[in-house]
């Protein structure tokens, strides 16, 4: 009989490894964490007013987070009476549930300019990992809100606490969500993503962190997480938390790093906008993952936190002189590029929106290697910076301006 419930139970656990794993996982920047949305039948123009408004909100207090939709509702990090709060809507923008996270990150001097939420909650099954600006990293219930486990990565992992807080949207696979703390002894730790136990700290390159979301890359031989910190892209090994390899970049402190990698075998794309003008750069992976070597870099296409696009054999990237490049993804050179405000890009249904730092939407078409814009319009509601990501789904297109959350029909 033992024999016969053991049996069962390792049944009943491959089978739960197994579901785990088919889950869809609801993320920053969509499924694959590279600014696409897999849409259809979007506007080919926008109106002269912009899209229609299909419903707002007000009161999610400050900061730069953007949402993360699931087939039925939408999660995003806000900040309420100082505490910050994951809060839970329908698709029609009804207000769910709301549950604490712990203090909310506020700042001291020139980062106090810059409060509030800033992560993007990671959604798999009827679970929700969330992070506050100070490094509370919480799991909760999907439908109800109810906190399942914390982790603080200040005081538990002994992180490090940067001047402008905690904004990585964090990773998670089948078994593990995986964070960055930041710390000397702990840079990027493994915890078990059903109770939040530590499988693995590592030292990784020991530098802080500095706000980029990583990706995770799956090879033949071994699985690799891959993030950048203040001085370093680098590469760990999921299973074992050792470092396999570090490429050198520049921190500067106006331009923070925090666009995430983009990975498309064999090669890693990144966009920065360092001291050092490597701007954006292609790195190639070694088949095993243990090493990367430079490919190419292009010094003058530069961006600190619009992310960037891959596509057709193609990068899309907004740089500060207000231009949307189109850079070839061989040589690294530039071949074309429209007007278009410095800001988040995102791709959907072969189309480009760019939401700018100045609050102006740009839509752009992309035909035949040629990008035409067919739409242009301003945010007006919400207050401070025009910094979060926008988000596409199901035709719908959403937008973070501080306090403010707006939805707008583009399909």
């Amino acid at each position: 009989m033992k024999k016969i419930n053991s049996l069962f139970c390792l049944i009943v656990l491959l089978f739960l490894s197994q579901f785990a794993i088919s889950q869809t996982v609801y993320q920053w920047r969509g499924i694959d964490r590279d600014g696409k949305y897999n849409e259809s039948g979007l506007l080919n123009e926008w109106p002269e007013n912009g899209p229609q408004l299909l419903w707002s909100t007000e009161n999610l207090g400050p900061g730069y987070a953007a949402p993360v939709i699931t087939s039925d509702k939408l999660l995003i990090v806000g900040v309420e009476n100082g505490i910050s709060k994951l809060f839970a809507f329908d698709l029609n923008g009804n207000l769910l549930w709301k549950t604490p996270n712990g203090k909310s990150f506020v700042g001291d001097g020139y980062s106090a300019r810059f409060p509030g939420a800033r992560s993007t909650p990671t959604v798999v099954g009827n679970m929700v990992y969330a992070t506050s600006g100070l490094g509370r990293l919480a799991c909760f219930d999907l439908n109800t809100g109810k906190e399942m486990w914390a982790v603080d990565m200040v005081n538990d992992l002994k992180g490090h606490l940067n001047d402008f807080g905690y904004a990585e949207s964090v990773v998670i696979d089948e078994r593990a969500v995986y964070c960055f703390p930041g710390g000397k002894d702990i840079s990027v730790a493994k915890l078990d993503r059903f109770s939040g136990k530590t499988i693995w700290t590592s030292e990784a390159t020991g530098d802080t962190t500095h706000f980029v979301s990583p990706i995770l890359v799956n090879l033949p031989s071994r699985k690799v997480f891959v993030s950048v910190s203040r001085h370093y892209v680098f590469g760990v090994d999921c299973a074992s938390g050792d470092l396999l390899w570090k490429y050198d970049i520049a921190m500067r402190y106006d331009g923070d790093h925090a666009n995430s990698p983009v990975y498309k075998a064999p090669y890693l794309y990144i966009v920065t906008n360092d001291d050092k003008g490597k701007g954006t750069t292609k790195l190639e992976l070694s088949a095993d993952g243990s090493s990367v070597k430079e490919v190419w870099s292009n010094e003058e296409v530069k961006n600190n936190m619009g992310g960037f696009v891959l596509h057709d054999d193609k990068l899309f990237v907004t740089t500060e002189n207000k231009y949307l490049n189109i850079l070839d993804q061989e040589t690294g050179s530039v071949l074309d590029k429209v007007r278009s405000s410095f800001g988040c890009t995102v791709f959907a249904d072969n189309k480009l929106i760019v939401y700018g730092t100045n609050g102006d939407v740009r839509l752009f078409n992309y035909e035949n290697g040629k990008l035409n814009q067919a739409g242009l319009f301003k945010v007006t509601m919400g207050s401070q910076e025009h910094f979060s990501h926008p988000v596409v789904a199901n035709g719908v297109l959403y937008i973070r301006h501080g306090e403010a959350l707006m939805a707008w029909e583009i399909r």
